[in-house]
């Protein structure tokens, strides 16, 4: 008897041992999943709010809303010039030639009429003609101003273009070339950011050139973010600076996360599947990101992501009455009537967001601060000169949509035409103005950030 009951002790003995390890094993798992390196929390440097509101705003009120918005025409149909020569170095030899790099440019009969400007004139003629008039109108008079309303030169209306382009140049923080010859429509859908195997020396000295010469004065700050040098890299910086830094970090680690979750799993074959298999590649996230990987400033990165989002969550609150006034015009009555409702839902739940980025505190600091605003300013439109020089269309094209979007939105934050407080009026739009280019590339940039902190989510899961 006592040996049997020594026996039984003995097994209940080990098995509770086994079941103490096991489970001292799993709480080390889930301890280590709850601390892995993309599992941020607190706040967000330079902002009033933190991590976690960020996700859950971003992951269950935007990303929804974005991603039916940005699949409508209006968003849809990107004018861009691909084709302009690299204006800092000789960039025939960075082209890349795989067929992933490539940008189908859309073909005329697929761009919506709205967009071609055919609408718009047709109403313009309409409005000076004989049908519009009153009978006692004089018709030769008519006959007169409508010949003068159509005798100006293709070159006159160029040069017009022009002086609007140097009036806008004081507060433009990217360079727009929507109306540049070599400009063409492509079809964001069919032609959407991923992983195309463009890396190596080319793109890693668009990366250089980004960082390395844009730092203000002989602050080398920017090698910091590109090659870790510390666990803080902005100290000594003022707010603005810090800004500028983390701005451009947060669209890389954007991009890269882009890459990483968009990445080719399967060749294309003819049947199956045509365009190749794509999906989330966690060996490619943990390179870009890891402790290891990146001398423990991953992390930091990541957090960047939040900033810029930030940042452009508020361009879109403080701009929001003058987007409510935007048509949205396509050419598509029904369409363009549901991408204003739901660009107007949209703009309500940004309003709601609890905790916006206050930019009232940067530059306020009398003339220096106007002449650090400046040259803010001339650094980010040279950010986007230097996305003429991607060697990979499909990297360049998205690469000037977010720049776009970004700069975009400092002319919002900064510009002092979109304060939210004045009621708009007709005097008013002449005055806050966004061409239709900024609106698509300021919505999409956006929708990039939007979806890069919803696939963040997504690889934690993964890594738990």
């Amino acid at each position: 008897m006592s040996q049997t009951f020594l026996l039984l002790f003995g097994w209940c003995c080990l098995f509770a041992v086994h079941n103490a390890n096991a489970y001292f094993h799993t709480e080390k798992q889930n301890e280590n999943g709850k601390n892995c390196f993309c599992e941020l929390k607190g706040s967000i440097n330079d902002c009033s709010c933190n991590v976690d509101t960020v996700d859950y705003f971003n992951n269950n009120r935007i990303t929804p809303r974005l991603k039916s918005l940005l699949v409508k025409d209006y968003f849809r149909f990107y004018k861009v010039n691909l084709k302009k020569d690299c204006p800092f170095w000789n960039d025939d030899d960075s082209k890349c030639a795989m067929r992933f790099c490539s940008v189908h440019p859309c073909e005329d009969k697929d761009i919506p009429e709205g967009l071609k400007g055919q609408y718009k004139m047709e109403k313009s003629f309409y409005k000076y003609s004989d049908e519009s008039q009153t009978s006692d109108c004089n018709e030769d008079l008519n006959a007169e101003l409508s010949y003068l309303n159509t005798s100006i030169s293709q070159q006159a209306q160029l040069d017009f273009e022009k002086w609007a382009d140097y009036d806008e140049l004081g507060e433009n923080y990217c360079i727009l070339d929507d109306h540049e010859d070599g400009a063409e429509y492509v079809d964001l859908l069919l032609n959407p950011e991923r992983y195309t195997g463009y890396r190596g020396d080319s793109a890693h000295r668009i990366w250089r050139s980004i960082y390395l010469e844009n730092c203000f004065g002989d602050n080398k700050q920017g090698q910091s973010i590109l090659t870790p040098m510390g666990k803080n890299p902005y100290n000594g910086l003022c707010m603005e600076q810090r800004a500028f830094y983390r701005l451009i970090s947060g669209m890389h680690t954007s991009i890269n996360i882009h890459l990483s979750a968009n990445f080719l799993q399967s060749e294309p074959t003819d049947f199956v599947t045509p365009t190749g298999t794509w999906g989330r590649n966690l060996k490619e996230f943990n390179g870009r990101f890891s402790p290891e990987a990146t001398d423990n400033q991953g992390p930091h990165w990541l957090k960047n992501l939040y900033f810029i989002y930030i940042i452009e969550l508020r361009a879109l609150a403080k701009a929001a009455s003058y987007l409510r006034q935007e048509p949205f015009f396509t050419g598509s009555e029904e369409e363009d009537r549901e991408v204003r409702a739901a660009v107007n839902d949209l703009l309500n739940i940004i309003e709601s967001f609890p905790t916006h980025f206050n930019e009232t505190l940067m530059f306020t600091g009398g003339f220096e601060s106007l002449k650090l605003k400046s040259t803010f300013r001339e650094k980010f439109r040279n950010i986007s000169k230097i996305m003429d020089c991607v060697g990979c269309d499909k990297c360049r094209l998205w690469g000037k949509l977010q720049v776009q979007g970004l700069g975009t939105a400092l002319k919002i934050l900064f510009s002092g035409k979109f304060d939210t407080k004045i009621k708009q009026t007709d005097e008013d739009n002449d005055k806050l103005k966004l061409r239709r280019g900024e609106i698509v590339s300021l919505f999409n940039a956006f929708g990039r950030l939007s979806n890069s902190i919803n696939e963040l989510e997504e690889f934690r899961k993964i890594m738990r």
